[in-house]
Protein backbone atom coordinates (compact mmCIF):
# COMPACT_ATOMS: atom_id res chain seq x y z
CA UNK A 1 0.00 0.00 0.00
CA UNK A 2 1.06 3.57 -0.60
CA UNK A 3 1.37 5.84 2.44
CA UNK A 4 -1.96 7.49 1.59
CA UNK A 5 -3.68 4.12 1.28
CA UNK A 6 -2.23 3.00 4.61
CA UNK A 7 -3.66 6.10 6.28
CA UNK A 8 -7.05 5.54 4.63
CA UNK A 9 -7.00 1.89 5.70
CA UNK A 10 -6.29 2.84 9.33
CA UNK A 11 -9.19 5.32 9.29
CA UNK A 12 -11.54 2.76 7.73
CA UNK A 13 -10.38 0.08 10.17
CA UNK A 14 -10.99 2.39 13.15
CA UNK A 15 -14.52 3.17 11.97
CA UNK A 16 -15.20 -0.53 11.33
CA UNK A 17 -13.89 -1.55 14.74
CA UNK A 18 -16.39 0.75 16.42
CA UNK A 19 -19.11 -0.01 13.86
CA UNK A 20 -20.47 3.48 13.36
CA UNK A 21 -20.07 4.53 9.71
CA UNK A 22 -23.78 4.11 9.04
CA UNK A 23 -24.60 6.32 12.04
CA UNK A 24 -22.43 9.21 10.86
CA UNK A 25 -24.03 12.35 9.38
CA UNK A 26 -24.64 11.71 5.68
CA UNK A 27 -21.71 13.76 4.38
CA UNK A 28 -19.19 12.02 6.64
CA UNK A 29 -20.71 8.65 5.83
CA UNK A 30 -20.07 9.40 2.16
CA UNK A 31 -16.43 10.24 2.95
CA UNK A 32 -16.02 6.85 4.65
CA UNK A 33 -17.60 5.04 1.70
CA UNK A 34 -15.42 7.01 -0.70
CA UNK A 35 -12.28 5.98 1.18
CA UNK A 36 -13.35 2.35 1.33
CA UNK A 37 -14.29 2.28 -2.33
CA UNK A 38 -10.91 3.73 -3.27
CA UNK A 39 -9.17 0.93 -1.35
CA UNK A 40 -11.32 -1.73 -3.01
CA UNK A 41 -10.60 -0.24 -6.44
CA UNK A 42 -6.89 -0.48 -5.73
CA UNK A 43 -6.77 -3.90 -4.07
CA UNK A 44 -9.96 -5.80 -4.93
CA UNK A 45 -10.02 -5.78 -8.72
CA UNK A 46 -8.10 -8.73 -10.14
CA UNK A 47 -7.93 -9.63 -13.80
CA UNK A 48 -8.43 -13.23 -14.90
CA UNK A 49 -6.78 -14.19 -18.19
CA UNK A 50 -4.36 -12.31 -20.38
CA UNK A 51 -5.03 -8.69 -21.22
CA UNK A 52 -4.70 -8.12 -24.97
CA UNK A 53 -2.00 -5.57 -25.74
CA UNK A 54 -2.23 -3.30 -28.74
CA UNK A 55 -5.78 -4.41 -29.52
CA UNK A 56 -7.52 -1.07 -29.71
CA UNK A 57 -10.59 0.11 -31.55
CA UNK A 58 -11.77 3.48 -32.78
CA UNK A 59 -14.99 4.47 -30.97
CA UNK A 60 -16.24 6.20 -34.13
CA UNK A 61 -16.27 2.83 -35.90
CA UNK A 62 -18.79 1.49 -33.38
CA UNK A 63 -21.05 4.35 -32.16
CA UNK A 64 -23.51 1.74 -30.90
CA UNK A 65 -23.68 -1.31 -28.63
CA UNK A 66 -22.59 -4.41 -30.51
CA UNK A 67 -24.51 -7.69 -30.31
CA UNK A 68 -21.76 -9.51 -28.37
CA UNK A 69 -20.56 -6.68 -26.14
CA UNK A 70 -17.29 -5.94 -27.96
CA UNK A 71 -15.73 -2.50 -28.42
CA UNK A 72 -17.18 -0.87 -25.30
CA UNK A 73 -13.61 -0.36 -24.07
CA UNK A 74 -11.55 1.38 -26.78
CA UNK A 75 -8.32 0.01 -25.27
CA UNK A 76 -9.47 -3.62 -25.03
CA UNK A 77 -11.97 -4.65 -27.67
CA UNK A 78 -12.92 -7.94 -25.96
CA UNK A 79 -13.50 -6.63 -22.45
CA UNK A 80 -17.00 -7.52 -21.23
CA UNK A 81 -17.88 -9.44 -24.37
CA UNK A 82 -19.70 -12.77 -24.59
CA UNK A 83 -17.52 -15.61 -23.25
CA UNK A 84 -15.01 -13.31 -21.56
CA UNK A 85 -13.67 -14.34 -18.14
CA UNK A 86 -15.28 -13.51 -14.84
CA UNK A 87 -12.89 -11.34 -12.86
CA UNK A 88 -12.08 -11.56 -9.17
CA UNK A 89 -12.32 -9.28 -6.17
CA UNK A 90 -9.75 -11.43 -4.37
CA UNK A 91 -7.46 -14.29 -5.21
CA UNK A 92 -9.29 -17.63 -5.60
CA UNK A 93 -9.23 -20.00 -2.64
CA UNK A 94 -8.96 -23.63 -3.75
CA UNK A 95 -11.70 -25.63 -2.02
CA UNK A 96 -11.47 -28.75 -4.19
CA UNK A 97 -10.76 -30.96 -1.19
CA UNK A 98 -13.48 -29.29 0.88
CA UNK A 99 -16.25 -29.02 -1.72
CA UNK A 100 -18.50 -31.28 0.39
CA UNK A 101 -17.37 -30.24 3.87
CA UNK A 102 -19.72 -29.72 5.54
CA UNK A 103 -22.17 -31.40 3.20
CA UNK A 104 -24.08 -28.77 1.12
CA UNK A 105 -27.41 -30.53 1.70
CA UNK A 106 -26.82 -30.47 5.44
CA UNK A 107 -26.05 -26.74 5.32
CA UNK A 108 -29.12 -26.10 3.16
CA UNK A 109 -31.45 -28.13 5.37
CA UNK A 110 -30.26 -26.98 8.79
CA UNK A 111 -29.50 -23.33 8.10
CA UNK A 112 -31.23 -22.15 4.94
CA UNK A 113 -34.53 -24.03 4.42
CA UNK A 114 -37.61 -21.95 5.23
CA UNK A 115 -39.40 -22.58 8.50
CA UNK A 116 -41.89 -19.73 8.13
CA UNK A 117 -42.06 -16.90 5.63
CA UNK A 118 -40.24 -13.75 6.75
CA UNK A 119 -40.76 -10.73 4.52
CA UNK A 120 -39.19 -7.30 4.20
CA UNK A 121 -42.23 -5.45 5.48
CA UNK A 122 -43.12 -2.50 3.25
CA UNK A 123 -39.55 -1.93 2.03
CA UNK A 124 -39.20 -4.31 -0.92
CA UNK A 125 -41.84 -5.98 -3.08
CA UNK A 126 -41.86 -8.83 -5.59
CA UNK A 127 -41.16 -6.43 -8.45
CA UNK A 128 -37.90 -5.58 -6.68
CA UNK A 129 -37.08 -9.29 -6.35
CA UNK A 130 -37.89 -9.77 -10.04
CA UNK A 131 -35.72 -6.79 -10.93
CA UNK A 132 -32.51 -8.30 -9.58
CA UNK A 133 -33.17 -11.46 -11.59
CA UNK A 134 -33.78 -9.19 -14.60
CA UNK A 135 -30.31 -7.73 -13.95
CA UNK A 136 -28.63 -11.10 -13.39
CA UNK A 137 -30.00 -12.28 -16.73
CA UNK A 138 -28.46 -9.14 -18.23
CA UNK A 139 -25.01 -9.76 -16.73
CA UNK A 140 -24.11 -13.27 -15.61
CA UNK A 141 -24.28 -16.92 -16.63
CA UNK A 142 -21.42 -19.35 -16.08
CA UNK A 143 -20.50 -21.61 -18.95
CA UNK A 144 -21.15 -25.21 -17.91
CA UNK A 145 -19.14 -28.36 -18.50
CA UNK A 146 -20.65 -31.45 -20.12
CA UNK A 147 -19.79 -33.52 -17.03
CA UNK A 148 -22.57 -34.09 -14.48
CA UNK A 149 -22.01 -34.67 -10.79
CA UNK A 150 -24.44 -35.75 -8.09
CA UNK A 151 -25.11 -34.65 -4.54
CA UNK A 152 -26.83 -37.10 -2.18
CA UNK A 153 -28.52 -36.15 1.06
CA UNK A 154 -26.78 -37.65 4.12
CA UNK A 155 -28.97 -39.84 6.29
CA UNK A 156 -29.19 -37.22 9.04
CA UNK A 157 -31.15 -34.80 6.80
CA UNK A 158 -32.53 -37.06 4.04
CA UNK A 159 -36.06 -37.10 5.48
CA UNK A 160 -36.16 -33.27 5.40
CA UNK A 161 -34.83 -32.84 1.86
CA UNK A 162 -37.34 -32.51 -1.02
CA UNK A 163 -34.74 -34.26 -3.19
CA UNK A 164 -32.77 -37.21 -1.80
CA UNK A 165 -30.20 -36.59 -4.52
CA UNK A 166 -29.80 -34.40 -7.59
CA UNK A 167 -27.51 -34.05 -10.59
CA UNK A 168 -26.14 -30.91 -12.19
CA UNK A 169 -23.41 -29.81 -14.57
CA UNK A 170 -20.10 -28.58 -13.25
CA UNK A 171 -18.93 -25.06 -14.00
CA UNK A 172 -16.53 -25.28 -16.91
CA UNK A 173 -12.93 -24.43 -16.05
CA UNK A 174 -10.97 -22.74 -18.82
CA UNK A 175 -7.18 -22.20 -18.93
CA UNK A 176 -6.36 -18.50 -18.70
CA UNK A 177 -2.88 -18.65 -20.23
CA UNK A 178 -1.77 -16.60 -17.24
CA UNK A 179 0.62 -17.68 -14.51
CA UNK A 180 -1.14 -15.99 -11.60
CA UNK A 181 -4.63 -17.49 -11.90
CA UNK A 182 -4.28 -20.55 -14.09
CA UNK A 183 -7.96 -21.35 -14.72
CA UNK A 184 -11.12 -19.27 -14.73
CA UNK A 185 -14.77 -19.33 -15.69
CA UNK A 186 -16.33 -17.85 -18.80
CA UNK A 187 -19.45 -15.66 -18.81
CA UNK A 188 -21.90 -16.60 -21.56
CA UNK A 189 -23.73 -13.28 -21.14
CA UNK A 190 -22.37 -9.78 -21.72
CA UNK A 191 -21.72 -8.17 -18.31
CA UNK A 192 -22.19 -4.59 -19.52
CA UNK A 193 -25.35 -2.68 -18.72
CA UNK A 194 -26.42 -3.23 -22.32
CA UNK A 195 -29.94 -4.65 -21.96
CA UNK A 196 -28.87 -8.06 -23.26
CA UNK A 197 -31.71 -9.57 -21.20
CA UNK A 198 -34.01 -8.28 -23.99
CA UNK A 199 -31.55 -7.95 -26.89
CA UNK A 200 -29.40 -11.07 -26.43
CA UNK A 201 -25.65 -11.51 -26.07
CA UNK A 202 -24.87 -12.41 -29.67
CA UNK A 203 -25.99 -11.71 -33.23
CA UNK A 204 -28.00 -14.93 -33.53
CA UNK A 205 -30.34 -14.04 -30.67
CA UNK A 206 -30.53 -10.40 -31.77
CA UNK A 207 -31.78 -11.53 -35.18
CA UNK A 208 -34.62 -13.42 -33.50
CA UNK A 209 -35.89 -10.55 -31.36
CA UNK A 210 -35.87 -7.77 -33.98
CA UNK A 211 -38.72 -6.97 -36.36
CA UNK A 212 -36.37 -5.10 -38.75
CA UNK A 213 -39.02 -2.43 -39.12
CA UNK A 214 -38.63 1.03 -37.57
CA UNK A 215 -35.95 -0.31 -35.20
CA UNK A 216 -38.45 -2.23 -33.08
CA UNK A 217 -38.35 -5.51 -31.17
CA UNK A 218 -40.97 -8.25 -31.42
CA UNK A 219 -43.92 -7.95 -29.04
CA UNK A 220 -47.29 -9.67 -28.99
CA UNK A 221 -50.49 -7.70 -29.54
CA UNK A 222 -51.33 -7.83 -25.83
CA UNK A 223 -48.03 -6.17 -24.94
CA UNK A 224 -46.29 -9.36 -23.78
CA UNK A 225 -43.24 -11.25 -25.00
CA UNK A 226 -43.94 -13.17 -28.21
CA UNK A 227 -43.71 -16.95 -28.41
CA UNK A 228 -42.42 -19.01 -31.33
CA UNK A 229 -44.16 -21.96 -33.00
CA UNK A 230 -42.88 -24.26 -30.22
CA UNK A 231 -44.29 -22.10 -27.43
CA UNK A 232 -40.89 -20.75 -26.35
CA UNK A 233 -40.56 -17.06 -25.63
CA UNK A 234 -38.67 -14.82 -28.05
CA UNK A 235 -36.40 -12.63 -25.97
CA UNK A 236 -32.76 -11.86 -25.35
CA UNK A 237 -32.55 -14.35 -22.51
CA UNK A 238 -34.98 -17.24 -22.09
CA UNK A 239 -33.33 -19.39 -19.42
CA UNK A 240 -35.04 -20.09 -16.08
CA UNK A 241 -37.72 -17.46 -16.60
CA UNK A 242 -40.98 -16.86 -14.73
CA UNK A 243 -43.84 -14.35 -14.70
CA UNK A 244 -41.93 -11.65 -12.80
CA UNK A 245 -38.97 -11.71 -15.16
CA UNK A 246 -41.22 -11.94 -18.23
CA UNK A 247 -43.15 -8.87 -17.07
CA UNK A 248 -40.01 -6.76 -16.90
CA UNK A 249 -38.75 -8.07 -20.23
CA UNK A 250 -42.09 -7.14 -21.82
CA UNK A 251 -42.09 -3.70 -20.19
CA UNK A 252 -38.66 -2.79 -21.53
CA UNK A 253 -39.41 -4.11 -24.99
CA UNK A 254 -42.36 -1.69 -24.88
CA UNK A 255 -39.94 1.01 -23.71
CA UNK A 256 -37.55 0.28 -26.57
CA UNK A 257 -40.36 0.43 -29.12
CA UNK A 258 -41.70 3.67 -27.64
CA UNK A 259 -38.23 5.22 -27.94
CA UNK A 260 -38.17 4.11 -31.60
CA UNK A 261 -41.51 5.88 -32.20
CA UNK A 262 -40.27 9.07 -30.51
CA UNK A 263 -37.01 9.08 -32.47
CA UNK A 264 -38.74 8.41 -35.79
CA UNK A 265 -41.13 11.29 -35.15
CA UNK A 266 -38.24 13.61 -34.29
CA UNK A 267 -35.79 12.41 -36.95
CA UNK A 268 -37.77 11.13 -39.93
CA UNK A 269 -34.59 10.41 -41.89
CA UNK A 270 -33.44 7.65 -39.52
CA UNK A 271 -33.64 4.13 -40.95
CA UNK A 272 -34.42 0.87 -39.15
CA UNK A 273 -30.82 0.13 -38.10
CA UNK A 274 -30.19 3.63 -36.75
CA UNK A 275 -33.48 3.66 -34.87
CA UNK A 276 -32.66 0.29 -33.31
CA UNK A 277 -29.14 1.33 -32.28
CA UNK A 278 -30.18 4.63 -30.71
CA UNK A 279 -33.18 3.06 -28.96
CA UNK A 280 -30.98 0.34 -27.48
CA UNK A 281 -28.58 2.91 -26.07
CA UNK A 282 -31.47 4.89 -24.54
CA UNK A 283 -33.28 1.85 -23.12
CA UNK A 284 -30.10 0.40 -21.63
CA UNK A 285 -29.34 3.74 -19.99
CA UNK A 286 -32.88 3.89 -18.56
CA UNK A 287 -32.39 0.39 -17.08
CA UNK A 288 -29.05 1.42 -15.56
CA UNK A 289 -30.50 4.61 -14.13
CA UNK A 290 -33.53 2.88 -12.60
CA UNK A 291 -31.23 0.34 -10.95
CA UNK A 292 -28.85 3.03 -9.65
CA UNK A 293 -31.14 5.70 -8.23
CA UNK A 294 -34.39 3.81 -7.66
CA UNK A 295 -33.97 0.07 -6.99
CA UNK A 296 -30.74 0.44 -5.00
CA UNK A 297 -32.14 3.28 -2.90
CA UNK A 298 -34.98 0.98 -1.81
CA UNK A 299 -32.57 -1.93 -1.19
CA UNK A 300 -30.32 0.21 1.01
CA UNK A 301 -32.91 2.51 2.49
CA UNK A 302 -30.85 5.11 4.32
CA UNK A 303 -30.19 8.78 3.67
CA UNK A 304 -26.49 8.07 3.20
CA UNK A 305 -27.13 5.55 0.41
CA UNK A 306 -29.79 7.78 -1.14
CA UNK A 307 -27.18 10.52 -1.38
CA UNK A 308 -24.45 8.12 -2.51
CA UNK A 309 -26.38 6.50 -5.35
CA UNK A 310 -27.63 9.81 -6.73
CA UNK A 311 -24.04 11.09 -6.54
CA UNK A 312 -22.95 8.15 -8.70
CA UNK A 313 -25.24 9.42 -11.47
CA UNK A 314 -25.40 13.19 -10.89
CA UNK A 315 -22.43 13.96 -8.62
CA UNK A 316 -22.39 15.85 -5.33
CA UNK A 317 -23.62 18.99 -7.09
CA UNK A 318 -26.87 17.23 -7.92
CA UNK A 319 -29.32 16.90 -10.81
CA UNK A 320 -30.40 20.55 -11.03
CA UNK A 321 -26.82 21.75 -11.35
CA UNK A 322 -25.96 19.10 -13.94
CA UNK A 323 -29.11 19.81 -15.96
CA UNK A 324 -28.22 23.52 -16.00
CA UNK A 325 -24.46 23.51 -16.50
CA UNK A 326 -23.72 20.02 -17.81
CA UNK A 327 -20.87 17.81 -16.61
CA UNK A 328 -18.49 20.09 -14.71
CA UNK A 329 -15.23 18.95 -13.14
CA UNK A 330 -14.69 15.34 -12.17
CA UNK A 331 -17.02 12.44 -11.39
CA UNK A 332 -17.20 13.43 -7.72
CA UNK A 333 -18.82 16.76 -8.55
CA UNK A 334 -20.87 15.75 -11.60
CA UNK A 335 -21.16 11.97 -11.40
CA UNK A 336 -19.78 9.17 -13.51
CA UNK A 337 -22.36 9.51 -16.29
CA UNK A 338 -21.02 11.89 -18.93
CA UNK A 339 -17.43 11.81 -17.65
CA UNK A 340 -14.75 12.61 -20.23
CA UNK A 341 -13.15 9.16 -20.18
CA UNK A 342 -13.70 5.60 -19.03
CA UNK A 343 -11.95 4.23 -15.95
CA UNK A 344 -11.14 0.57 -15.29
CA UNK A 345 -8.33 0.99 -12.70
CA UNK A 346 -5.95 -1.03 -14.84
CA UNK A 347 -8.19 -4.13 -14.85
CA UNK A 348 -10.32 -5.00 -17.90
CA UNK A 349 -14.02 -4.73 -17.12
CA UNK A 350 -15.86 -7.87 -16.07
CA UNK A 351 -18.26 -8.93 -13.39
CA UNK A 352 -16.75 -11.02 -10.62
CA UNK A 353 -17.31 -14.47 -9.16
CA UNK A 354 -17.87 -13.06 -5.71
CA UNK A 355 -21.59 -10.83 -6.96
CA UNK A 356 -45.72 -19.50 -15.85
CA UNK A 357 -47.60 -18.34 -18.50
CA UNK A 358 -48.15 -14.63 -18.17
CA UNK A 359 -50.72 -14.28 -20.98
CA UNK A 360 -53.47 -15.89 -18.85
CA UNK A 361 -53.03 -13.24 -16.19
CA UNK A 362 -52.19 -10.15 -18.19
CA UNK A 363 -49.46 -7.59 -17.51
CA UNK A 364 -51.45 -5.26 -15.27
CA UNK A 365 -52.77 -7.92 -12.90
CA UNK A 366 -49.32 -9.50 -12.64
CA UNK A 367 -47.56 -6.21 -11.94
CA UNK A 368 -50.17 -5.00 -9.45
CA UNK A 369 -50.04 -8.34 -7.65
CA UNK A 370 -46.25 -8.21 -7.35
CA UNK A 371 -46.38 -4.56 -6.35
CA UNK A 372 -48.57 -5.32 -3.35
CA UNK A 373 -46.65 -8.40 -2.18
CA UNK A 374 -43.55 -8.02 -0.02
CA UNK A 375 -40.63 -10.22 -1.00
CA UNK A 376 -38.83 -12.63 1.30
CA UNK A 377 -36.06 -11.32 3.53
CA UNK A 378 -32.45 -12.44 3.08
CA UNK A 379 -32.14 -14.29 6.36
CA UNK A 380 -31.39 -17.76 7.63
CA UNK A 381 -34.26 -20.27 7.53
CA UNK A 382 -36.07 -18.34 4.80
CA UNK A 383 -35.02 -20.12 1.58
CA UNK A 384 -38.22 -21.09 -0.29
CA UNK A 385 -38.92 -24.81 -0.09
CA UNK A 386 -40.06 -24.95 -3.74
CA UNK A 387 -36.59 -23.80 -4.79
CA UNK A 388 -35.20 -27.01 -3.33
CA UNK A 389 -37.06 -29.03 -5.98
CA UNK A 390 -36.61 -26.81 -8.99
CA UNK A 391 -36.80 -27.51 -12.72
CA UNK A 392 -33.61 -26.13 -14.28
CA UNK A 393 -33.35 -25.13 -17.94
CA UNK A 394 -30.82 -25.13 -20.75
CA UNK A 395 -29.80 -21.84 -22.34
CA UNK A 396 -32.52 -22.25 -24.98
CA UNK A 397 -35.25 -22.48 -22.33
CA UNK A 398 -35.70 -26.26 -22.57
CA UNK A 399 -36.49 -27.96 -19.25
CA UNK A 400 -33.84 -30.31 -17.97
CA UNK A 401 -34.91 -33.75 -16.75
CA UNK A 402 -33.04 -33.44 -13.43
CA UNK A 403 -34.55 -31.23 -10.74
CA UNK A 404 -32.11 -29.38 -8.47
CA UNK A 405 -31.90 -28.29 -4.85
CA UNK A 406 -30.95 -24.67 -5.46
CA UNK A 407 -30.05 -23.95 -1.82
CA UNK A 408 -27.56 -26.83 -1.68
CA UNK A 409 -26.29 -26.02 -5.17
CA UNK A 410 -25.51 -22.42 -4.21
CA UNK A 411 -23.35 -23.64 -1.33
CA UNK A 412 -21.55 -26.07 -3.65
CA UNK A 413 -21.07 -23.50 -6.43
CA UNK A 414 -19.21 -21.03 -4.19
CA UNK A 415 -16.78 -23.77 -3.19
CA UNK A 416 -16.45 -25.11 -6.73
CA UNK A 417 -15.66 -21.65 -8.10
CA UNK A 418 -13.00 -21.01 -5.43
CA UNK A 419 -14.93 -18.20 -3.73
CA UNK A 420 -13.50 -17.65 -0.25
CA UNK A 421 -15.46 -18.67 2.82
CA UNK A 422 -16.97 -15.97 5.00
CA UNK A 423 -14.02 -15.05 7.22
CA UNK A 424 -11.40 -15.07 4.47
CA UNK A 425 -13.81 -13.13 2.29
CA UNK A 426 -14.04 -10.42 4.94
CA UNK A 427 -10.26 -10.27 5.38
CA UNK A 428 -9.81 -9.87 1.64
CA UNK A 429 -12.39 -7.08 1.62
CA UNK A 430 -10.43 -5.26 4.36
CA UNK A 431 -13.08 -6.08 6.97
CA UNK A 432 -12.61 -7.40 10.47
CA UNK A 433 -13.14 -11.20 10.58
CA UNK A 434 -15.20 -12.89 13.28
CA UNK A 435 -13.39 -14.86 15.99
CA UNK A 436 -16.47 -16.53 17.50
CA UNK A 437 -20.09 -17.12 16.51
CA UNK A 438 -21.22 -14.39 18.89
CA UNK A 439 -19.48 -11.86 16.65
CA UNK A 440 -21.83 -12.85 13.84
CA UNK A 441 -25.19 -12.98 15.62
CA UNK A 442 -26.85 -12.68 19.02
CA UNK A 443 -29.44 -15.35 18.19
CA UNK A 444 -28.68 -18.31 20.46
CA UNK A 445 -30.59 -20.77 18.28
CA UNK A 446 -28.57 -19.72 15.25
CA UNK A 447 -25.33 -20.04 17.22
CA UNK A 448 -26.30 -23.52 18.38
CA UNK A 449 -27.11 -24.62 14.82
CA UNK A 450 -23.89 -23.11 13.46
CA UNK A 451 -21.95 -25.15 16.02
CA UNK A 452 -23.89 -28.24 15.05
CA UNK A 453 -22.96 -27.79 11.37
CA UNK A 454 -19.49 -26.22 11.56
CA UNK A 455 -18.30 -27.05 15.08
CA UNK A 456 -16.34 -24.20 16.64
CA UNK A 457 -14.31 -23.50 13.50
CA UNK A 458 -15.56 -20.12 12.29
CA UNK A 459 -13.15 -20.34 9.34
CA UNK A 460 -15.32 -23.08 7.80
CA UNK A 461 -18.43 -20.88 7.66
CA UNK A 462 -19.77 -20.69 4.10
CA UNK A 463 -20.05 -17.23 2.60
CA UNK A 464 -23.77 -17.51 1.80
CA UNK A 465 -24.62 -18.61 5.34
CA UNK A 466 -22.56 -15.80 6.82
CA UNK A 467 -24.29 -13.22 4.64
CA UNK A 468 -27.71 -14.48 5.76
CA UNK A 469 -26.74 -14.67 9.46
CA UNK A 470 -24.96 -11.34 9.72
CA UNK A 471 -26.54 -8.52 11.72
CA UNK A 472 -27.99 -6.02 9.25
CA UNK A 473 -27.66 -2.27 9.25
CA UNK A 474 -31.01 -0.59 9.84
CA UNK A 475 -32.63 0.00 6.45
CA UNK A 476 -30.39 -2.48 4.58
CA UNK A 477 -32.06 -5.47 2.91
CA UNK A 478 -28.61 -7.08 2.42
CA UNK A 479 -25.68 -7.64 4.75
CA UNK A 480 -22.85 -5.15 5.15
CA UNK A 481 -20.36 -7.69 3.76
CA UNK A 482 -22.42 -8.10 0.58
CA UNK A 483 -22.82 -4.33 0.38
CA UNK A 484 -19.06 -3.73 0.20
CA UNK A 485 -18.82 -5.89 -2.94
CA UNK A 486 -21.75 -3.88 -4.29
CA UNK A 487 -19.89 -0.66 -3.38
CA UNK A 488 -16.99 -1.39 -5.71
CA UNK A 489 -18.91 -3.11 -8.52
CA UNK A 490 -21.97 -0.86 -8.87
CA UNK A 491 -20.07 2.21 -10.01
CA UNK A 492 -17.68 0.10 -12.12
CA UNK A 493 -20.48 -0.85 -14.50
CA UNK A 494 -20.83 2.87 -15.26
CA UNK A 495 -17.19 4.00 -15.10
CA UNK A 496 -15.80 1.35 -17.47
CA UNK A 497 -18.45 1.80 -20.17
CA UNK A 498 -17.85 4.50 -22.79
CA UNK A 499 -21.59 4.70 -23.48
CA UNK A 500 -22.06 6.07 -19.95
CA UNK A 501 -18.91 8.24 -20.01
CA UNK A 502 -17.04 9.56 -23.07
CA UNK A 503 -19.81 8.65 -25.53
CA UNK A 504 -22.74 9.73 -23.36
CA UNK A 505 -23.61 12.66 -25.62
CA UNK A 506 -26.10 13.90 -28.21
CA UNK A 507 -23.97 12.68 -31.11
CA UNK A 508 -24.24 9.08 -29.89
CA UNK A 509 -27.69 9.06 -28.28
CA UNK A 510 -29.37 11.94 -30.18
CA UNK A 511 -30.69 14.99 -28.33
CA UNK A 512 -34.14 13.39 -27.99
CA UNK A 513 -32.57 10.20 -26.64
CA UNK A 514 -30.64 12.01 -23.89
CA UNK A 515 -33.78 13.95 -22.95
CA UNK A 516 -35.61 10.61 -22.59
CA UNK A 517 -32.97 9.24 -20.20
CA UNK A 518 -32.68 12.49 -18.25
CA UNK A 519 -36.42 12.74 -17.68
CA UNK A 520 -36.62 9.17 -16.33
CA UNK A 521 -35.88 8.92 -12.61
CA UNK A 522 -37.59 5.68 -11.60
CA UNK A 523 -39.41 2.53 -12.67
CA UNK A 524 -42.62 4.38 -11.80
CA UNK A 525 -41.84 6.85 -14.62
CA UNK A 526 -41.52 3.92 -17.05
CA UNK A 527 -44.80 2.39 -15.85
CA UNK A 528 -46.49 5.80 -16.07
CA UNK A 529 -45.52 6.00 -19.73
CA UNK A 530 -47.08 2.66 -20.66
CA UNK A 531 -49.75 2.00 -17.99
CA UNK A 532 -50.75 5.37 -16.47
CA UNK A 533 -54.12 4.04 -15.30
CA UNK A 534 -52.40 1.27 -13.34
CA UNK A 535 -50.08 3.49 -11.32
CA UNK A 536 -52.78 6.08 -10.71
CA UNK A 537 -55.23 3.50 -9.40
CA UNK A 538 -52.98 1.06 -7.54
CA UNK A 539 -49.71 2.71 -6.50
CA UNK A 540 -49.48 4.85 -3.40
CA UNK A 541 -45.76 4.38 -2.72
CA UNK A 542 -43.14 6.78 -4.08
CA UNK A 543 -41.16 3.89 -5.60
CA UNK A 544 -42.51 0.99 -7.67
CA UNK A 545 -40.09 -1.26 -5.73
CA UNK A 546 -41.68 -0.55 -2.33
CA UNK A 547 -44.95 -2.27 -1.40
CA UNK A 548 -47.53 -0.24 -3.30
CA UNK A 549 -49.88 0.41 -0.39
CA UNK A 550 -47.09 1.78 1.83
CA UNK A 551 -47.23 5.35 3.06
CA UNK A 552 -45.21 8.08 1.44
CA UNK A 553 -42.05 9.21 3.24
CA UNK A 554 -42.73 12.37 5.27
CA UNK A 555 -41.05 15.50 3.93
CA UNK A 556 -37.68 16.20 5.54
CA UNK A 557 -36.73 19.89 5.30
CA UNK A 558 -33.08 19.20 6.19
CA UNK A 559 -30.83 19.08 3.08
CA UNK A 560 -29.80 15.51 2.34
CA UNK A 561 -26.05 15.89 2.96
CA UNK A 562 -26.64 17.39 6.40
CA UNK A 563 -28.99 14.73 7.73
CA UNK A 564 -28.14 12.42 10.60
CA UNK A 565 -29.33 8.83 10.07
CA UNK A 566 -32.18 7.63 12.27
CA UNK A 567 -30.95 5.17 14.88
Amino acid sequence: MTLLDKILFLIVHFVDKHNFWHRLPVFFGLLYLGARRHLHQQYNLINVGRTPTGVRSNPTDYPYRTADGKYNDPFNEGAGSEFSFFGRNMMPVDQHNKSKKPDPMVVATKLLARRKFVDTGKQFNMIAASWIQFMVHDWIDHLEDTHQIELRAPEEVASECPLKSFKFYKSKKTPTGFYDIKTGHLNSRTPWWDGSVIYGSNAKVLQKVRTFKDGKLKLSEDGLIQQDENGKIISGDVRNTWAGLLSLQALFVQEHNAVCDALKKEYSELEDEDLYRHARLVTSAVIAKVHTIDWTVELLKTDTMHAGMRANWYGLLGKKFKDTFGHVGDSILSGVVGAKKTENYGVPYSLTEEFENLSRIGFTKQMVSMGHQACGALELWNYPVWMRDLVAQDVDGTDRPDHIDLAALEIYRDRERSVARYNQFRRSMLQIPISKWKDLTDDEEVIETLREVYGDDVEELDLLVGLMAEKKIKGFAISETAFFIFLVMAIRRLEADRFFTSNYNEETYTKKGLEWVNSTESLKNVLDRHYPEMTEKWMNSSSAFAVWDSSLEPHNPIPLYFRVPRQ
